[in-house]
């Protein structure tokens, strides 16, 4: 049998696999295990069940995303520049209008994720786009089975001036954050859930382990977080689910500090509590 891309269809993490036996994602203490089963779907299978989407947004920025929902159902970010465009996390898949979407802008320089479940289909932004930079931390390097990790890295690293990911750990070991100086914006993986209503907008922030299963952060995790954020400059926050404008350091750094106040919790702290 050849090694060809498989998606869990619970929770959307691909492998190059001859036939998985099981999903490190899934398997994990921050998902749960599929009720019915394993369910690995070819990538053809894939394709034929997925329509592409994206969005052009303020700040030379497009999203991308798929219905209906797949897996964890990530959004893919791609950051516009002139010398080479950086995309940051994936889509559950890519269709044939995405990747000509994404080529008619420029295509990928710089491609890498805060951690596992943002990953969606990077090997698909990989094989096709051929993109100069590949990059993980290395504490998630066992969880890239589908594509080839060019640029581990260990606390930071520069991908362009101006664009630098920064390691935090607590959500995942090997979780890091985006940091883009030039557009106020942090993308901060699952450091940070972004309660927001259907037009989007925010209505409460939480930070967590387990999100689903309300398992919070340690202490030293919620410190990190805070050493790491307090120097960054941002206004808005995007993690592999949501775009949060306005949710900026001062928002973040409330909620971390309310974390490292009490008992540990996953506390849903209402947006006009942080902002007042």
């Amino acid at each position: 049998m050849p090694l060809t891309p498989w998606a869990c269809s619970h929770c959307g993490f691909w492998q190059k696999h001859f036939a998985p036996s099981g999903c490190p994602v899934c398997e994990d203490t921050r998902n749960d295990l599929p009720a019915d089963g394993w369910d690995f779907w070819p990538e053809e299978k894939v394709a034929a069940h997925l329509t592409g989407h994206w969005r052009r947004l303020e700040r030379d920025m497009v999203a991308f995303s798929t219905t209906p929902a797949f897996g964890l159902n990530g959004t893919g970010w791609l950051l516009l520049h002139p010398d080479g465009n950086t995309a940051f996390e994936a889509a559950p898949y890519y269709t044939p209008p995405m990747i000509e979407e994404i080529r008619r802008l420029g295509g990928i320089r710089f491609l890498a994720a805060s951690h596992v479940h943002g990953y969606g289909a990077l090997w698909q932004l990989q094989d096709v786009f051929r993109p100069e930079v590949l990059a993980i931390q290395k504490e998630d390097l066992r969880l890239t089975k589908a594509m080839r990790v060019d640029t581990p890295y260990d606390e930071v690293l520069e991908l362009r001036p101006g664009q630098v990911l920064h390691h935090v750990g607590g959500h995942y070991e090997g979780q890091a954050v985006l940091h883009d100086a030039r557009r106020r914006i942090l993308f901060c993986g699952d450091a940070f859930k972004v309660d927001q209503d259907a037009e989007g907008r925010n209505l409460a922030v939480s930070t967590h382990k387990a999100f689903h299963k309300s398992i919070p952060i340690t202490p030293g995790e919620a410190r990190r977080y805070r050493d790491v954020i307090a120097a960054l400059d941002f206004d808005t926050v995007c993690t592999p689910f949501e775009h949060a404008p306005g949710i900026g350091r001062e928002v973040a750094l409330a909620v971390l500090d309310d974390q490292l106040r009490g008992p540990p919790g996953v506390r849903h702290i209402p947006i006009e509590e942080l902002t007042r």
